[in-house]
């Protein structure tokens, strides 16, 4: 069976979409909150860390969660964040 010029060009396309997408997920999800600053990580995780002491990691787990379930990516790669300053904090 022999692609025509046309199914080339369909197969490049949709090709070209669905790299397109990855591409904005991972720009929503990893690089985009790497450009919170960290100055601005630190003030959340030290709100948590006053009103709710040792369960904040576990508010900053439950903030994560409900990004990725509304499909929120760059609010779950920033709560990624937090939680690992507060687990950061943690460690002896």
């Amino acid at each position: 069976m022999e692609l025509s010029v046309s199914s080339w060009s369909s197969i490049v396309v949709i090709g070209a979409c669905g790299l397109s997408a990855f591409m904005y997920v991972i720009w929503q999800q990893a690089v985009r909150p790497m450009l919170v600053p960290r100055a601005e990580i630190k003030r959340i995780a030290d709100i948590l860390m006053k009103a709710y002491g040792n369960a904040a990691e576990e508010l900053a787990v439950i903030e994560e969660d409900r990004a990725w379930r509304y499909s929120r990516n760059f609010e779950q790669g920033k709560w990624r964040r937090v939680r690992a300053e507060l687990r950061r904090r943690k460690e002896p």
